[in-house]
């Protein structure tokens, strides 16, 4: 008995897309478009779903990803405004601006070194609870969404995923993980 994983799966946008330059452009290179195309859809989607996940949590995604950084970097879950900027790929004055936006909320604290320029941002204990509750309804709706793909597939697509990112950013300059758009993909 054949499962629907078996089968060859319906023709979708991408490949519709691809079929009708080569028919319009015969010659033209479409490889591509099966994968960009269907990266650009699933990024889409993702960001939206976390987007109604977030707005569900009460949290934005710039400030859940202050809070997940902080909360990554073990006890104290202190870290400097430099740190920070480096880590979450957004520019001093834009961690500034969530630093700030966190601390009136009260998820963080901010304080300078006694003797130098460094200013620390530490999770409060309402921060830490607020990034404890909605990670785990980040990482549960997200397990969801790829529940479609059994262990051995989601393993395999994670290292294609790893070794293509690779490439595309040493093909475009690029060494780090940025969002897409302003979803705050990272947690």
């Amino acid at each position: 008995m054949s499962t629907a994983s078996d089968q060859d799966p319906m023709p979708d946008a991408a490949d519709e897309i691809e079929a009708a330059w080569q028919r319009e452009r015969p010659g033209t290179s479409t490889e591509s478009i099966g994968i960009v195309t269907r990266v650009w859809q699933l990024a889409k989607l993702f960001g939206e779903d976390r987007r109604r996940v977030l707005l569900d949590s009460d949290v934005d995604s710039a400030t859940l990803d202050l809070l997940s950084v902080l909360r990554r970097s073990s006890p104290p879950y202190s870290l400097t405004t430099r740190e920070l900027a480096r880590l979450t790929l957004v520019t001093a004055g834009a961690i500034s601006q969530r630093v700030a936006r966190a601390e009136r909320e009260g998820l963080v604290d901010r304080h300078t070194e006694t003797r130098g320029r460094r200013v620390y941002v530490t999770l409060t204990p309402a921060g830490h609870a607020l990034v404890e509750r909605t990670v785990d309804r980040v990482l549960e709706r997200e397990r969801e969404l790829v529940s479609g793909l059994d262990d051995e597939q989601r393993a395999q697509l994670a290292g294609m995923l790893r070794v293509l990112l690779g490439e595309v950013q040493s093909r475009c300059d690029d060494h780090g993980i940025s969002h897409v758009g302003d979803l705050g993909m990272a947690l």
